[in-house]
C-alpha cells in the first residue's frame, strides 16, 4: 500500500509531522518502520500553518474553480514553528538531514478519478492526469505540484488517486523544513500517510484522522482507497465546511461504472441524515468539534455499508484526538441513534515502537494518535 509514488526512491528515514496543535517527529531503521526514536514539540494556540484559502469574492463571481485567486495566508508564529521543527528532528536524528515531511491534509487536495487508460510511463501519464484536475482544483494545477498512484484496474479502466498542492503551498513548507536546518526530500498529507502504515488486507478498514484543524475520514480494502472526505474544523472557512474535493469510489470488485454526480449525491444524502444523529450530543452540552467529528464518522460509516454492504468491525484512530477520545464521540453518536458503538484502536500499537521509543503511548509519553503519519511515512 504505497500511497504516493517515490520519485527518489526510498523516503528518508526521518520523518516530521506538523499539525497545529505540535510538531512530531520520529526515526526508523529500515521499512518494518519500527520506530526507534520519536519526539514531539507543543505549539503555542493561534499558530496558522500554511494552506491555499480561495478568493471569496471570486467564488460568488463565478470564477472557475482553476483559475480562482488567492494565496498563502502568511505563518504566525513562523520562529515557534522552525524552533519546534528544529528540537523534535534534532531529538531523534542520528545521521542525515533529509526528511520525510507530513503536512495537514488541508494543505491539500485529494481526489479519485476514472480513466479509460494512462500512458504506462509516469512522464507521460502525469499531464494527463494534471488536465483532468485543471476544472476540479480551486487553484491552478499547471502550477501545482502533483502526485498520483493507479489504485486499480478493472474492465472498465483505470482507478486513479490523484493528490495536488498549491506549489506555493509546498515552498512554504519546504522552506519551513530549511530554516530548521533540514532538507525536505518527500511530502505527503496526513491521513494518506498514516494509511501507508497499513497491511494490506481484504478486511475493509475505517480509518478517522482527528486534530484541531480538522478531519479525516478515509477507507481501505486490499491496498486501494475508496474514500478519503476532510471536513475543516476551523480557518476561514468556519467549523465544519465541508471539502469539496471528496475522493471516493465504488468498491474495486467490480467495474467502476458509478459517476462523479452519483457519488457526490450518494454523500451529500448520507451527510443530510448523519445531521441528524448528533443532535442528542449537542443537547448534553457538547461542542461544536465534537459534534463535527461525530458526523464525519457517521457519513463514513453509512458510505461503508452502503458501498460494501458490511459495517465496520472497527474504527482506527489516527492524530490527535485519540482513540480514547474518539471512543467517546462514537458513544455519543450511538447513545443518540440506540445503536451498539463500534469499536475503536489506534492505528499505531506498541509493536511498532522500538526500545528507544518504548514510553510512548503511556502516562506523560506522546500519545500513539500522533505518530501515525510519520509512522506511516517511514513505511517504505
Amino acid at each position: 500500500m504505497e500511497f504516493l509514488p517515490r520519485s527518489l526512491g526510498t523516503r528518508p528515514r526521518l520523518a516530521c509531522e506538523v499539525r497545529a496543535d505540535g510538531v512530531v517527529a520520529a526515526r526508523a531503521e529500515d521499512a518494518t518502520a519500527v520506530l526507534q526514536a520519536v519526539a514531539r514539540v507543543s505549539l503555542t494556540e493561534g499558530i496558522v500553518l500554511p494552506q491555499f484559502h480561495p478568493d471569496p469574492a471570486a467564488a460568488e463571481n463565478g470564477t472557475e474553480p482553476g483559475s480562482v485567486a488567492g494565496g498563502v495566508r502568511e505563518t504566525a508564529g513562523r520562529e515557534a514553528l522552525v524552533g519546534a521543527l528544529r528540537t523534535a528532528l534534532e531529538q531523534v536524528g542520528q545521521r542525515g538531514r533529509d526528511v520525510t515531511l507530513v503536512v495537514p491534509d488541508a494543505a491539500v487536495r485529494v481526489l479519485l478519478l476514472d480513466f479509460d487508460a494512462l500512458p504506462a510511463k509516469a512522464a507521460e501519464a502525469l499531464p494527463v492526469v494534471r488536465f483532468r484536475l485543471k476544472k476540479l482544483l480551486p487553484f491552478d494545477a499547471d502550477g501545482a505540484a502533483v502526485s498520483y498512484q493507479v489504485m486499480a484496474t478493472t474492465r472498465a479502466g483505470l482507478q486513479v488517486l490523484a493528490v495536488a498542492m498549491p506549489r506555493e503551498v509546498q515552498a512554504e513548507y519546504e522552506r519551513l523544513v530549511r530554516e530548521a536546518g533540514f532538507e525536505p526530500g518527500a511530502v505527503l498529507p496526513s491521513t494518506l500517510a498514516a494509511l501507508a502504515g497499513l497491511a494490506e488486507g481484504e478486511t475493509p478498514m475505517l480509518v478517522v484522522n482527528a486534530g484541531l484543524e480538522g478531519v479525516t475520514t478515509a477507507i481501505v480494502k486490499s491496498g486501494v482507497l475508496l474514500l478519503h472526505r476532510t471536513v475543516d474544523l476551523g480557518g476561514e472557512a468556519g467549523a465544519g465546511a465541508v471539502r469539496v474535493e471528496v475522493a471516493a469510489a465504488a468498491a474495486a470488485q467490480e467495474p467502476a461504472d458509478i459517476s462523479i454526480a452519483a457519488i457526490a449525491a450518494r454523500l451529500k444524502a448520507l451527510d443530510a441524515r448523519a445531521a441528524m444523529q448528533p443532535a442528542a450530543a449537542a443537547e448534553r452540552g457538547a461542542d461544536a468539534g465534537w459534534n463535527e467529528v461525530g458526523q464525519a464518522v457517521s457519513v463514513a460509516t453509512a458510505y461503508f455499508e452502503d458501498t460494501l454492504e458490511t459495517a465496520p468491525t472497527v474504527v482506527l484512530s489516527a492524530g490527535p484526538l485519540g482513540a480514547e477520545a474518539l471512543t467517546a464521540v462514537l458513544g455519543e453518536l450511538s447513545a443518540g441513534m440506540g445503536v451498539e458503538a463500534v469499536a475503536v484502536q489506534e492505528i499505531v500499537s506498541r509493536q511498532m515502537l522500538g526500545e528507544g521509543a518504548a514510553s510512548a503511548g503511556l502516562y506523560g509519553g506522546i500519545p500513539l494518535g500522533w505518530l501515525a503519519g510519520v509512522r506511516g511515512a517511514l513505511a517504505n
